[in-house]
């Protein structure tokens, strides 16, 4: 580790020890309280080193944390070891995302008619088409289907088409996930309620009843192309095989209790969105055939049309609440939108990593996807940190992070903290990152990034263990502890 020292912290020293050897047999006691500075807050600082290793954490530490304005390093730990920075790959995600598309840009989704419309009938096909809106929800699609009828449409003579194909379809984010995981969805340029399908049970008489549907605030449209069968066995808990389109999902018995619910992830969002939005129609009045996919964006008059909330509130929200989907399609439209034609998250995110080092000053930025879930991604605290002091404390990105809590030594919440932070976190199973900005009580803004990861813990998981493996809680706690920690330091070290 290294450490820069003020002047003032150094002469403070050396004038504390002068003092010892000129006054040797002054009184033990004062009459007058001696003041204590700053420089006593400072001299009181653990030792960063000690703070790692109460931590316990095992695997490897980096971090870096620097002057926001000028950039100035003033303390790292193993600074160019690349990590995993799981969700802070968010953070990146999100400027790469507003440097290309800019804050105020609405992703569309639009209904058209490929021929006029007589006698309340479309003559030709009407189709449903996603532009990559990553918070399209079944109201969204409820409000659309109402204003299809206000138009005058009760029906077509040809298809009902859904195209997709705005964004390139990926299957899953990460194929090394658990089948069953809500946040390993499906991305493509149609996407609905975060292409998750809510699965809810309860006890029956002669065993359980099962929905599956696509709720939201105001609806409940069960699907057809996701289907649930509840199985007499133990493990696995959940099994998953596509069918003809069709994800077939079977739960255990066993596992189901007296009831309950969660949000499985949809493997074919377009067949998803069309199914809904048919029967939303239909509770219009309007009848719609069979859902037709089209690869091809057909012509046609734009009927009714939905934007999304402006990129810089979706960004937000996407720190926020970490949600993988969202950064998965910002940043394939990023890419998009800078002029490249990416077949894959891997296409995209590699031109993310050379958009951090071009445009960033980042030097061997390494993504797999845009979200992080992939602990294939590498990245150094040298790397983050330049690239937040790139941004800068008065940009776009500290204002959309979330203010992240101080924390005491007992790593409870502080009270009244002297210092605040904007930051994004990242977790995977023993991986813990911290990155973004910490303004200490003068005003004075730092910039800092802290990655953890046993990479060798993980790798020995085996893929079923990945959702809830023995350790893993207690050691993330561990690594937000540290981190809190080291937090603390940097305010009171630097904060002036």
């Amino acid at each position: 580790m290294t450490t820069e020292i003020s002047r003032r912290l150094l002469l403070g020293g050396m004038g504390s020890v002068l003092a010892g050897r000129a006054f040797a047999n002054a009184p033990m006691t004062s009459p007058v309280p001696i003041r204590r500075g700053s420089d006593f807050a400072k001299q009181a600082v653990a030792q960063a080193e000690g703070l790692i290793a109460q931590a316990e954490l095992g695997g490897k530490v980096g971090y870096v944390v620097a002057d926001a304005r000028s950039g100035r390093v003033l303390e790292t730990h193993n600074p160019l070891l690349p990590l995993p920075p799981a969700s802070v790959t968010k953070a990146v995600t999100a400027v790469y995302g507003l440097h290309a598309m800019g804050g105020a840009h609405r992703f569309q989704t639009r209904l058209i008619a490929t021929g006029p419309v007589q006698g309340g009938i479309i003559q030709g096909d009407l189709v449903l088409a996603g532009g990559g809106d990553p918070m399209l929800d079944t109201d969204a699609l409820a409000a659309m289907a109402a204003r299809l009828k206000a138009a005058g449409v009760t029906g077509v003579s040809g298809k009902f088409r859904v195209f997709a194909g705005a964004l390139p379809y990926q299957r899953v984010i990460d194929d090394e996930q658990p089948d069953h995981l809500g946040y390993n969805p499906a991305v493509s340029g149609l996407n609905l309620n975060y292409n998750r399908v809510h699965f809810e049970w309860k006890r029956a008489s002669s065993g359980y009843a099962v929905t599956m549907d696509a709720r939201s605030d105001r609806y409940r449209p069960e699907v057809q192309m996701a289907q649930m069968r509840v199985v007499d066995r133990d493990l696995p808990v959940y099994t998953y095989a596509s069918q003809q389109g069709v994800d077939q999902w079977t739960v255990a018995r066993s596992a189901l209790g007296a009831g309950g619910a969660r949000w499985l992830p949809v493997r074919r969002p377009d067949l998803y969105g069309g199914e809904v939005f048919q029967a939303l129609a239909r509770a219009q009045g309007v009848r719609l055939p069979k859902v037709d996919v089209t690869k091809r964006l057909p012509g046609g008059t734009v009927l009714v049309s939905s934007d999304s909330l402006p990129l810089s509130k979706i960004v937000q929200l996407m720190l926020k609440y970490s949600n993988n989907m969202t950064a998965e399609v910002v940043g394939l439209s990023a890419s998009q939108a800078r002029g490249g034609k990416p077949g894959s998250l891997l296409a995209s995110a590699r031109m993310m990593s050379q958009w951090m080092r071009d445009d960033l000053g980042a030097k061997h930025a390494k993504f797999q996807d845009h979200s992080g879930l992939s602990d294939d991604n590498r990245v150094s605290a040298s790397d983050m940190v330049k690239a937040l002091v790139k941004v800068g404390p008065d940009g776009a990105l500290p204002g959309l992070m979330k203010p992240i809590s101080a924390v005491g030594r007992d790593g409870k919440p502080l009270q009244n903290a002297p210092h605040s932070i904007r930051a994004k976190t990242g977790t995977l199973n023993f991986v813990s990152s911290l990155a973004g900005y910490v303004t200490a009580s003068d005003g004075t803004p730092l910039a800092f990034a802290i990655f953890t990861g046993d990479v060798a813990r993980r790798d020995r998981l085996k893929r079923a263990e990945r959702e809830r493996p023995e350790g893993a809680k207690a050691w993330s706690n561990r690594s937000r502890w540290l981190q809190g920690q080291l937090i603390t330091r940097w305010a009171t070290l630097y904060g002036t």
